[in-house]
């Protein structure tokens, strides 16, 4: 008997990374059905997803493999654009690209394409994956991690993927340099294989946020002020850091456009030469004040412990013990040692060796060594 083909369905944006991604596994053996996603775009913007549409539909037929358009407009719209609108209002600082995969990419579209027939998607998701020993009877862990390529790695937007979700997820490039992904796409000679990446939110673009938030979000003059910070929290009181106010030196418009650590968006009216560059270390959502500091190692934000919510450890099997691990609080941000407890179904404690910087709505992601562990969002 001649074993049947397993089907692959695979995100095509009409870049150089899910092109390369059909391609390997159409040479790898798999059915391989290309599939765009159709998302949402605000009208005051530039649109040019047709054009990547057009460059998804070449590269299917270049590759004589099928092509499908998935209309994910509006669970695009209600779970990545508004929830980040609603984020920022409350003054929290999320991360759409976030919401996107575990809403989108391997929500939506995972399930539309399981119930096509689909046995996998793929994406060209710079991330790997890995099934461990079975474990009693709960089968064999599939565990999640980094990709090859330190400058591409993605793992860090995927830390809401279940065992489930991630058994039926393939990642062609993650053991791969974004280089050689570029020989391969040349190799292949396929038509995007000279194509600049795309930069930016995942659709937004290159486009400035806060332009963006502005459409939404009404701005308010508000006042810069000059903080600085009291003794430190500790780690085992209650107690917060308390900031002494000492005069405006400027104004903004609108403190829910600002994220802790941020130094540009804000006008400062009183300086002299000799002053640095201003830190925001606080803000006042109700009163609209925007807290300034040039001691930066000092922020009111920057503590050893935080607090998350929504923590989804990826795979259960996997026992958190007291042994130290890395946290990244931000993209491409450093690997910062630390200690992970979880304290219930949905949350947990990180304690980290140094003070680090991190705003409400951040996602903090854990990793033991190359294994990304979960994550959850700070509180």
């Amino acid at each position: 008997m001649i074993k049947k083909k397993k089907l692959v369905f695979v995100g095509m944006s009409g870049g150089v990374d899910s092109s390369v991604s059909a391609a390997l596994l159409k040479k790898q053996g798999y059915d391989v059905v290309g599939v765009f996603i159709r998302t949402w775009h605000p009208d005051f913007l530039k649109c040019n997803e047709e054009e990547e549409r057009r460059d998804a539909m070449r590269v299917a037929t270049f590759l004589d493999i099928p092509f499908l358009t998935f209309d994910l407009e509006d669970v695009y719209k209600k779970e990545v654009a508004d929830y980040m609108i609603s984020e920022y209002k409350a003054g929290r600082t999320p991360n759409p690209d976030v919401m996107c995969n575990k809403e989108v990419k391997f929500g939506a579209f995972l399930k539309k394409a399981l119930s096509m027939g689909a046995d996998f998607v793929a994406t060209g998701h710079y991330a790997n994956k890995y099934t461990g020993e079975p474990c009693d009877t709960q089968g064999s862990p599939v565990y999640l991690l980094k990709g090859k390529d330190p400058s591409k790695d993605q793992a860090y937007f995927l830390w809401t993927l279940k065992q489930e979700q991630l058994s039926k997820i393939l990642f062609p490039v993650g053991h791969l340099n974004k280089g050689d992904v570029r020989k391969l796409a040349k190799k292949f000679k396929l038509p995007v294989a000279e194509k600049k990446d795309s930069q930016g939110i995942c659709f937004l673009g290159a486009v400035d946020l806060k332009d963006f938030l502005k459409h939404y979000i009404k701005e308010k003059r508000g006042k810069v002020v000059l903080a600085s910070s009291g003794e430190r929290q500790d780690l085992k009181s209650s107690k917060r850091s308390c900031l002494k106010e000492l005069e405006t030196i400027g104004w903004h418009n609108g403190v829910v456009f600002h994220t802790f650590g941020e130094r540009h968006g804000f006008t400062i009216t009183k300086k002299s030469p000799h002053d640095g560059a201003y830190y925001v270390v606080r803000k006042d959502i109700k009163k609209n004040i925007l807290y300034v500091s040039q001691d930066y190692n000092r922020l009111i934000r920057a503590n050893r412990r935080i607090v998350l919510s929504d923590v989804n450890l990826i795979s259960k099997s996997y026992k958190l013990k007291a042994i130290s691990y890395t946290c990244q609080i931000r993209y491409h941000g450093e690997f910062l040692s630390c200690k992970v407890k979880i304290t219930g179904k949905s949350t947990a404690e990180v304690i980290f060796q140094k003070p680090v910087l991190v705003a409400s709505g951040q996602s903090c992601v854990f990793y033991n060594k190359d294994i990304c562990l979960g994550g959850g969002v700070v509180k």
